[in-house]
This record gives structure tokens, C-alpha cells and sequence, in this order.
């Protein structure tokens, strides 16, 4: 593939060769082909327009907080929506976020404001358009609850503005994964609330979230999705697999929902502990396991 048509043209940041590893929150992943790493709409709508004229794979990312990235790394073209494509404006009780903005970034300015609604979804890891592409939720609340609009770029090239009923949300879904969307720019539709309460309940999961998850380790936070009926940690827990390793890839001690790694875990010694925990918990309840993870790469 030519990648070097992206060196002239108004793309936003280029490069070529780029280690995935510094881009999720595993820290895993050998190089992409060409990451670019576009600052406003228009580089964007460049970006995929190039990408569509050559035929080029191509994913888009934010911070890589549920990737799972091979150790060969990945032949195509990665769009990061990071820090550079981030800004946060708040107008009354309308917050408006570029898909960049980390979740708890915009969490954090809109308490600020003393609005509430954002205090249930400020820890999850991850941007705001990651956010929305998997309908994101903790401890009962949604990102659907609190969405206004969303506007996408969309395969035919052209920018939409989306209301929260023509987003399609439902369980860890939206209309971004049925059409490939881009998402670009969200408006939340939050409400003024009391400023003790929301500090109170901001603080209190806060609290819970650090005493519960293994933050202080490297992951792409819940390794399965919610099982209908089910809570797939403690499935993992009564199979007895708590701490269950294999060689720096772990599952947490502290919160069997999560697979870590403990300090340099290869793509295999993770897929060796996601493979062996569906197994397992196949044989034992007959469950099956799907991935809240994404993986990817050529020989997975």
C-alpha cells in the first residue's frame, strides 16, 4: 500500500510506523501502517475521503481503552481522535465535546458547572466518542441517558447530526457500529443540579471505583460483556480463577472482570487467558463469554 500520499495534504498529524502500544490502554500492539491524528472536521472528512479513493483499511480510535492490538501490529490506517480533536465548551445545560475529549475530562468540567448527570460514566476510561460508539454505562447509568445530539461523518462523506432517539442506543450499541460511523461532535443535554449532592455522589463512586478495579495496572477495563442473567467477574471468581496467570497477563485479584497485565504481557498471553476463561466457564455453566474487548490484528 502507498501510504505516502498522506505526507502532502491537510490531514493533520502523520505518521508512519506508529506502536500501537502507546495508543491503548493495555499497552500492547506492534506498529499500524500510518496513524493519523486529525485536529478539526475537515481533516477528518480529508482523511476518509483519501482512505475511500484508495481503498484503504482503515479503524478510528480514540485513547485505545478496549483495544486489543496484535503484537504484529495492524496493516492499515488508523484515525486517532485524541487530544488534538478534544475541545469542551459548555453553554447553560448543554455541554458540548469533540470526540477526543476523555470522558472524564468532560465529566469533570460539567460538575464544575454544577451540572449533574455525567457523575454515574466520569470514571470509565476512554474519549467521548468511544463513548458513544459503545452506548458506555457504569453503576446504572448510560451514556444514552445524557446524550442530546451526535454528529457523525458517515461512508458517504457527508456530516449528520443525530438526536438521541436516531442513535439506536441499547446495551454497549449505537447507530456509530451499525453504519461505521465517525463520530465527531456531541452535545450533552445535562441539567443544573445541587452542587453538594453532585460532588457527594461523584466522590462516592469515585471512591468505589478505585476500592473495586485494578487501576493501578495496565487493561482495557471489563474484559466480557454482561451475560444476560449473569455477572461475568463472578462467574470468573466461582470457577476459581482469581489471580489465574500466564506469564505477565493476569486475572485481577481484585476484580475478576478485568485481565492485566502485570508489566510487558505480549497480545498471546492475553488471548491465552481470555480463551481459557471462556472455556472454562463453557464447561462449568454453559455460559458463553463474548468480548467487551476488541481485538485485533492479522493472526488473531
Amino acid at each position: 500500500m502507498d501510504y505516502k500520499i498522506f505526507e502532502n495534504g491537510n490531514y493533520g498529524e502523520v505518521r508512519f510506523s506508529e506502536e500501537m502500544k502507546n495508543h491503548t490502554t493495555f499497552e500492547i500492539g506492534g506498529p499500524c501502517d500510518v496513524m493519523i491524528i486529525p485536529e478539526n472536521k475537515e481533516q477528518v472528512l480529508n482523511t476518509l475521503k483519501t482512505i475511500k479513493e484508495h481503498d484503504f483499511s482503515y479503524m478510528v480510535i480514540g485513547n485505545g481503552s478496549n483495544l486489543l492490538v496484535s503484537d504484529q501490529g495492524l496493516r492499515m490506517v488508523i484515525i486517532k481522535l485524541g487530544e488534538a480533536f478534544s475541545q469542551i465548551k459548555i453553554e447553560g445545560e448543554k455541554v458540548y465535546a469533540q470526540a477526543g475529549a476523555e470522558l472524564a475530562e468532560v465529566a469533570k468540567a460539567s460538575i464544575e458547572e454544577g451540572l449533574a448527570g455525567m457523575e454515574y460514566v466520569s470514571g470509565i476510561p476512554g474519549n467521548i466518542g468511544g463513548a458513544i460508539t459503545m452506548n458506555a454505562g457504569a453503576y446504572g447509568g448510560e451514556m444514552k441517558d445524557i446524550v442530546g445530539t451526535v454528529t457523525c461523518l458517515g461512508q458517504d462523506l457527508e456530516i449528520r447530526t443525530y438526536t438521541n432517539e436516531d442513535m439506536h442506543f441499547s446495551y454497549r450499541h449505537s447507530r456509530v457500529q451499525e453504519e461505521n460511523l465517525i463520530v465527531l461532535e456531541v452535545e450533552l443535554a445535562l441539567e443544573k443540579g445541587n452542587q453538594e449532592e453532585i460532588d457527594e455522589l461523584y466522590h462516592s463512586l469515585t471512591q468505589r471505583r478505585e476500592e473495586k478495579q485494578p487501576l493501578e495496572y495496565a487493561s482495557a477495563g471489563s474484559t466480557f460483556k454482561r451475560p444476560e442473567g449473569y455477572y461475568a467477574g463472578k462467574l470468573i471468581d466461582d470457577a476459581g480463577l482469581r489471580g489465574y496467570k500466564h506469564n505477565n497477563a493476569m486475572v485481577s485479584e481484585k476484580h475478576c472482570g478485568f485481565v492485566i497485565n502485570t508489566g510487558g504481557a505480549a497480545c498471546d498471553d492475553v488471548l491465552y487467558i481470555i480463551r481459557h476463561i471462556q472455556k472454562e466457564i463453557y464447561d462449568k455453566y454453559r455460559v458463553k463469554l463474548q468480548t467487551e474487548v476488541k481485538i485485533l490484528g492479522e493472526e488473531i
